[in-house]
C-alpha cells in the first residue's frame, strides 16, 4: 500500500492510476488520509464497491439480518422454492 499527497497524485495522475492496479493508494491532504485510489478490474467490482458504500443497501442488509435473528431465517431449499414460485 502506497501513501501520497494530493499534489503528488495530481502531478503524476496517470502513473498513480497504473500503480493502483497493484494495490490501494492512500491520498493525503496536509498529512491526513482523505481518499483511497483503487484499481478496478471489472464492472462487478465497481458494483460491489458502490453497494458497499450505499446507505440504502446497507439498511436493507441490516433489516434482513434483524429478521433472520428474530425468525431464524428459512431453509436453503425453501428459499429457492419461494424464488422459483415468484418467477412463475
Amino acid at each position: 500500500m502506497k501513501i501520497a499527497p494530493i499534489a503528488e497524485i495530481k502531478a503524476h495522475f496517470s502513473a498513480y492510476l497504473k500503480e493502483s492496479e497493484k494495490g490501494p493508494i492512500i491520498v493525503t491532504k496536509n498529512g491526513k488520509p482523505v481518499a483511497v485510489l483503487l484499481g478496478v478490474t471489472d464492472e462487478e467490482e465497481i458494483e460491489r464497491l458502490v453497494l458497499a458504500y450505499s446507505p440504502k443497501f446497507q439498511a436493507v442488509l441490516a433489516r434482513g439480518r434483524q429478521q433472520i435473528q428474530k425468525t431464524g431465517g428459512i431453509a436453503h431449499e425453501d428459499f429457492w422454492k419461494e424464488l422459483e414460485a415468484e418467477a412463475e
